[in-house]
C-alpha cells in the first residue's frame, strides 16, 4: 500500500523558453530530471507549496507565480524507505536565466539533487535521460505556442517504469 502525498513543482521558464530542472539519481527510477518543488506542509496550499519549495531549492526569492497550474498527476516512488504516490500540482511562472544560490548546494544534496540546469526546447526533444512528468516537453511546446492552458492538464498516474513500483 502506497501513502499518499500532495506535492507542487514550478516549471520556471526563461524569456527564451528554456526551463529549469533539478537531476536525480535513485535505484527505482534511476537518472531522471524534476522541476523544483516538493511535498507541501500541513495547512499550505499547493501554490503556497510551490513558492515555498522553489525558494528552499532555487534560492530565486523573486519568482512570482501567477497561480497558473499547468498540469496535475501522480507517480510512485519510495520516500525514506516509504511506498508514497504523490499527487502533483505543476505551476507556471516565468524569470530570468541564473544559477542556483550557491550556499544551496549542500541542502539540495541532502535532498538528494544531483545539479541543476536550463533545458531548451532543443535540449528537451534530444533528451537521454527521463524527464518528470514525461509529458512535460509537449506540455511546454504547447505553452510556447498556445500560452498558458485556459485549465490544468490532467496527466493522471504516470508509472515510474520500473517493476513492483505500481499497486
Amino acid at each position: 500500500m502506497r501513502i499518499p502525498r500532495q506535492a507542487a513543482r514550478v516549471a520556471v521558464l526563461d524569456p527564451a523558453g528554456a526551463v529549469f530542472m533539478f537531476r536525480y539519481d535513485n535505484e527505482e527510477v534511476g537518472v531522471h530530471w524534476a522541476l523544483p518543488g516538493g511535498g507541501m506542509d500541513p495547512g499550505e496550499t499547493p501554490l503556497q507549496a510551490a513558492g515555498r519549495e522553489s525558494r528552499e531549492e532555487t534560492g530565486w526569492t523573486d519568482i512570482e507565480l501567477g497561480g497558473t497550474v499547468l498540469c496535475l498527476w501522480e507517480h510512485d516512488f519510495t520516500r525514506a524507505g516509504v511506498p508514497v504516490r504523490q499527487h502533483e500540482h505543476i505551476f507556471l511562472a516565468y524569470g530570468p536565466r541564473r544559477e542556483t544560490a550557491g550556499a544551496l548546494r549542500l541542502s539540495q544534496a541532502a535532498e538528494g539533487i544531483l545539479g541543476g540546469r536550463w533545458w531548451s526546447p532543443g535540449d528537451m526533444s534530444e533528451a537521454v535521460e527521463r524527464l518528470w512528468p514525461p509529458q512535460l516537453p509537449a506540455l511546454l511546446a504547447a505553452v510556447r505556442r498556445d500560452g498558458p492552458p485556459a485549465a490544468p492538464v490532467e496527466l493522471g498516474h504516470v508509472s515510474n517504469g520500473s517493476t513492483g513500483t505500481s499497486p
